[in-house]
């Protein structure tokens, strides 16, 4: 196949623009190796408009002319997308759907036998290069496969390798992860302002203080518990709002929409 744009994606909406932004901003990928299609005029108009890539209406050429296609659809539009350009794929190209809940056995199934698919799951951070990423790779997929598709996500992100029976946890964890950290950013910002800070302060110490404690815990490869501890004085004030926080079982709450999101994401599978 004479492919001459390295990246493809099917759907130029917020995850399949999103991830084409950052990875031109990091460097890793230049304008002319980007195509996106869309059926939506407003979504092509602003990609093509923002990001200076090519664009089209039509996926057979997104399919015809990348090397590595991202299928950047929702779930339940990917068996019709599948159905009408599937078989277009080739072998020597490279499939990755984003698309949640859809095993990679049911992709198969309307593409050419031998045609490598990886299933990734990223999340909304990767917008802005701070994505979270995990992906399976069941054969035909090898390791220059999956080497390849590393070197693009850790460009804009970190990046696990998860066999696909973990790939619904992945999604109730951290692809529906951001969701939960604004919720409890909001929450210390509302916090903020009752205790007197005008808002846009609050907010701004609230979401830098959870981008700060995460960068800690990955950096130094340290568990929560020991970062709380470090913390916590005796009598002090962090213990004594922790005391709050366990009183308001945020804990159990966190965990069940983690599970319940999982659930979700299986469902969607079926």
């Amino acid at each position: 196949m004479d492919a001459t744009k390295e990246l493809g994606f099917i759907g130029a909406g917020v995850m399949g623009a999103g991830l084409a932004r950052s990875l031109i901003r990091s460097g890793k990928l230049s304008l002319t190796d980007i195509i996106l299609s869309d059926v939506r005029e407003e979504a092509l108009r602003t990609a093509g408009d923002e990001l200076g890539v090519a664009v089209t209406s039509d996926n057979a050429e997104v399919v015809a002319g990348a090397r590595t296609i991202v299928l950047a659809v929702k779930p339940q539009q990917l068996g019709g997308v599948l159905e009408r350009v599937g078989q277009g794929v080739s072998p020597d190209q490279l499939l990755v759907s984003i698309a949640a809940g859809v095993p990679t056995a049911a992709i198969r199934e309307h593409v050419a036998a031998g045609v490598p698919v990886l299933r990734v799951m990223p999340n909304i951070c990767c917008t802005v290069g701070q994505g979270a990423f995990a992906y399976c790779a069941p054969p035909p997929a090898t390791a220059e496969h999956t080497s390849k598709l590393e070197t693009l996500l850790e460009a804009i992100g970190r990046v696990v390798q998860v066999d696909e029976a973990l790939m619904d946890a992945v999604t109730g964890l951290s692809g529906s992860g951001p969701a939960y950290a604004a919720l409890f950013i909001e929450a210390m910002a509302d916090g903020g302002v009752a205790a007197g800070l005008p808002r846009q302060q609050a907010q701004t110490l609230a979401a830098q203080t959870v981008l700060g404690a995460a960068a800690m815990l990955l950096e130094t490869d340290t568990h929560p518990s020991a970062l709380k501890d470090m913390v916590c004085s005796p009598a002090g004030t962090t213990i004594t709002g922790l005391r709050a926080v366990r009183k308001g079982a945020m804990q159990s709450a966190v965990m069940e929409a983690v599970v319940a999101a999982a659930e979700r994401s299986a469902e969607l599978g079926r």
